[in-house]
């Protein structure tokens, strides 16, 4: 891990900006902070606890994944995702609702689930499950003038909330599983893992060399993913969160970052 960070540092200094990373070695259990509980704006990894949220309320509050909701023309909104594209009428599972706000981070389908739940519980479920510094207050895209607050993360509460996902520590060990099989079909994937080798096997049925179950948020001169690296038999917990940089550098830094970790645990 030291070297890890020495590495990573590097790169961040030499990119400039505010950075914010909580790196947790599940193998070992070592872990490296830097400016691990700064705030940043949450983009779309505030889309994580909102699943969380979705998975809650179908364990205690009787919410059913198979429930459909119909796609009006007023709640389509900008930004990622298929759903503005769509014709309003439509109708999705809260299932499918949730797949498409994390897959493909779809901005539409996400202000349909929060209608669903209603602010209030996001909040209580985020403070629940330990985030403290971390909030929501707002849909996306669709933030009003006057605000109560930002939806704002920080580095060390995300790794924190990824280790209670993947030890089986939110809501359910059923639900965790679920959770991490829909970040494992993440679409967008043009930051830590945009570099990495191909990991299909040549072999049809072998297993893949590395997987990434992950979430990504971005908007200007900001970018944030966290997830977990599975890469052989190591696994790694990696939140790092980026303000105040170009977006061609943020990019290409997060690639370079991507790469640095994956030879760690590839050694």
């Amino acid at each position: 891990m030291e070297q890890l960070a020495e590495k990573i540092s590097q790169k961040i200094e030499q990119v400039g900006g505010t950075w914010g990373i909580a790196l947790e070695d599940l193998d070992t259990g070592e872990v490296w902070l830097r400016n691990s509980d700064e705030t940043f704006y949450a983009a779309s990894i505030i889309k994580v606890p909102i699943m969380i949220a979705v998975f809650h309320a179908h364990e205690y509050e009787g919410l059913s994944l198979s429930e459909t909701i119909k796609l009006r023309s007023e709640d389509i909104v900008g930004g990622c995702g298929v759903l503005q594209h769509l014709t309003p009428g439509i109708e999705l599972s809260l299932h499918d609702l949730t797949t498409l706000m994390i897959i493909q981070s779809d901005n539409t389908a996400t202000n349909m689930l929060i209608d669903v739940l209603g602010k209030e519980q996001i909040q209580q479920v985020m403070k629940d499950y330990g985030l403290n510094k971390s909030e929501f207050h707002h849909k996306l895209m669709t933030v009003p003038v006057e605000k109560e607050g930002s939806n704002c993360i920080t580095a060390f509460e995300m790794t924190s909330l990824l280790k209670k996902i993947v030890t089986g520590k939110v809501v359910s060990f059923h639900a965790c599983e679920k959770m991490i099989e829909v970040l494992m079909r993440q679409q967008i994937t043009n930051g830590l893992p945009a570099k990495l080798p191909t990991p299909n096997p040549a072999i049809i049925g072998d297993a893949k060399s590395w997987m990434f179950a992950h979430k990504t948020g971005n908007v200007h001169q900001t970018r944030h993913e966290i997830g977990i690296f599975y890469i052989g038999k190591r696994k790694m917990i990696v939140s790092v969160l980026a303000k105040g940089i170009d977006d061609r550098i943020l990019q290409e830094a997060f690639t370079e970052i991507g790469l640095l970790i994956y030879y760690s645990l590839n050694k």
